[in-house]
Parts: structure tokens; C-alpha cells; sequence
């Protein structure tokens, strides 16, 4: 059977995620620099390159710090992942397009949907911000000790919308006539 994960290039997979994560070149993961040297291939996957910095000795790859690194699907499934994501396909129609287990792709799906609510920036709100509406529950207007004040038998009455229990209860009967 011919799946989405099939025909993804695994080596463009690689090129795509090198030019989003490094746009204006390769930098070290852990302190910046840009004097950064390739150090050979992954011995698991060699398309995967490794490199060493020139600053601080650190070595990574083109996953590592990535939410990728250390997973067991290969990075073509994680791309078709996202992809079918993006056109609002389900999870079971996910599994199925490729091949997967549905609790694999759930999973994934839920790391990947984590991952891009991290890397949303917060949310700033300026100038005039204006509400329709607004119940603010601090209290009778600024006594907030009144709030504390109601009683057992006003919290049952609450609750109830009758005021009394018996009263309810009397209510409820059937009349034997």
C-alpha cells in the first residue's frame, strides 16, 4: 500500500528543518556562536549531520533541542504528522494514512500541538481595552466581610432556591385526593 510517509524525501525533510531552525546559518544550540563545524554523519541516520562548536566544544545535530530528538518515528512520519495536522485531518485518519497506531498518532499529535502553544508568544494587550460585560465577586460593594458572613442554613437556601428544606419537601408531595 502506497502512504503520505512514503513518499516524503527524507533529505528534504532535513534541508527543511535546518533552513526554519537556522535561517541565517548554523548556530550553536548552547551559547550562539556561529563558529560551528560539522563533525560527520549520525550513525543511525545518515542524512542527519553532527557538529561540534568552536566556542564552547558543544555538540549537537539537526534535531537535538528539537521536539524530534529521541523519538522513535523517523522524522518523514513526524513531517506527514504535522502536515495532515494542518489540513484538519483526525487522528484515526492520520494512523491509517501512516500506519500507525492511533495512540502513537495521538500522542504525537498532542506533543506537536504542545510544542507550537510553547512557542506562541504571550499575548499583550495595550491601550483601551473594553468589556461588555464583568462580574467581579469581591464583595458588597467594598465590604467583602459581608461575603463571609452568610450562614450554613442561607448557603442550604442558596442552593435549594426554596429557603427551607421541609417547605420542599412538602411541596413535592402527592396529594392523596
Amino acid at each position: 500500500m502506497l502512504t503520505l510517509s512514503k513518499l516524503i524525501d527524507e533529505v528534504k525533510c532535513y534541508e527543511t528543518v535546518r533552513m526554519m531552525r537556522w535561517p541565517e546559518g548554523i548556530c550553536c544550540i548552547a551559547c550562539g556562536a556561529k563558529s560551528v563545524t560539522q563533525r560527520g554523519k549520525h550513525a543511525t541516520y545518515p542524512i542527519r549531520q553532527r557538529y561540534v562548536c568552536g566556542a564552547c566544544g558543544c555538540q549537537f545535530d539537526d534535531l537535538s533541542d528539537t521536539i524530534f530528538a529521541g523519538r522513535h518515528q523517523p522524522l518523514p512520519t513526524w513531517i506527514a504528522c504535522l502536515y495532515l495536522m494542518g489540513l484538519n485531518v483526525s487522528n484515526q485518519q492520520i494512523a491509517q494514512e501512516l500506519s500507525l497506531h492511533k495512540d502513537d498518532v495521538h500522542q504525537m499529535t498532542s506533543e506537536l500541538r504542545q510544542a507550537i502553544a510553547d512557542k506562541r508568544p504571550e499575548v499583550q494587550l495595550s491601550g483601551t481595552v473594553e468589556l461588555d460585560e464583568v462580574y467581579v465577586t469581591a464583595g458588597h460593594k467594598g465590604q467583602p466581610e459581608q461575603v463571609k458572613k452568610k450562614t450554613v442554613r442561607d448557603a442550604d437556601a442558596n442552593s435549594k432556591g426554596f429557603g427551607d428544606g421541609e417547605r420542599s419537601k412538602r411541596r413535592n408531595r402527592r396529594s392523596s385526593g
